[in-house]
């Protein structure tokens, strides 16, 4: 009986610690591509949250948001892209 309480607990802490490590590498992440975005301050901070709370797909679209040249998307097309990169990333 002991060994199965002993196994399970095991089991327990495990599955516990998964998540946190996987957010951990999200944070990670987040805080590269505000680094990669050179933010400071309360904008840096606000993008990581952003970031987090989007579970990392905000960043995922953020590069995927080119246009057909290669180039960076912006104004109305980078929105509309956004918009629908982040809507099929809830999915």
């Amino acid at each position: 009986m002991k060994t199965l309480a002993s196994i399970l607990a095991v089991c327990a802490s495990v599955l516990l610690t998964v998540p946190l490590s996987a957010a951990a590498a999200d944070k990670a992440t987040c805080e590269k591509s505000a680094d990669d975005k050179k933010l400071a301050g309360a904008a840096r901070n606000s993008h990581v949250k952003k970031c987090m709370g989007d579970g990392g797909g905000s960043a995922a679209c953020e590069a995927k948001a080119l246009s057909k040249d290669g180039k960076p998307l912006a104004g109305a097309a980078k929105a509309s892209f956004m918009k629908k990169c982040e809507a099929e990333a809830k999915k």
